[in-house]
């Protein structure tokens, strides 16, 4: 099994971050297993943690009046997940359930805020990579809110 360090190396969302950095990331997170059905955070419940995905894959869900749930995006290895931790109130925005049997790195939020505090420039470069994260999942709930209010012939409300 690979330690932590050597996942986070290894990672997508941590490419190209200082060794440096990533030896204290290491000392915010633990290693954590989900199986394949389990809610591993429900919206607007404290954002205590942050997620790296290792292996397995995990749904982010929104539930919509009349609709039921409906899944934004599902993510696999090399994703990341629970970025609410960046923002007061920390409440998480959706749902996380683990759609397979699931391996992640698990970061405390409360150190990490710490620790971004302490060192601006650690802070800065995770800030720019939750960002584009950000970005791209904003675009994603569009496109779902898009086709939640398409009516079954096509047209729109």
């Amino acid at each position: 099994m690979s330690s932590i360090n050597e996942i986070l190396a290894g990672h997508r969302f941590f490419r190209g971050v200082d060794p440096i950095f990533l030896r204290i990331l290491n000392e915010c997170a633990a290693m954590v297993d989900f199986e394949a059905g389990e809610i591993i955070f429900r919206q607007g419940h404290d954002a205590k943690r942050f997620y790296g995905l290792d292996r397995g894959r995990v749904a982010l869900e929104l539930h919509t009046p009349g609709n039921g749930t409906v899944v934004i995006e599902t993510l696999g290895p090399g994703d990341i997940f629970g970025s609410s931790w960046l923002f007061p109130p920390y409440n998480y925005e959706w749902d996380a359930r683990a759609v397979q049997d699931t391996r992640a790195v698990a970061f405390n939020a409360e150190c990490l805020r710490d620790i971004c505090e302490a060192d601006h420039d650690l802070g800065y470069d995770l800030m720019k990579r939750f960002a584009g994260i950000m970005r791209n999942r904003l675009q994603m709930a569009r496109l779902q809110c898009l086709d939640i209010y398409r009516l079954s012939d096509g047209s729109r409300l």
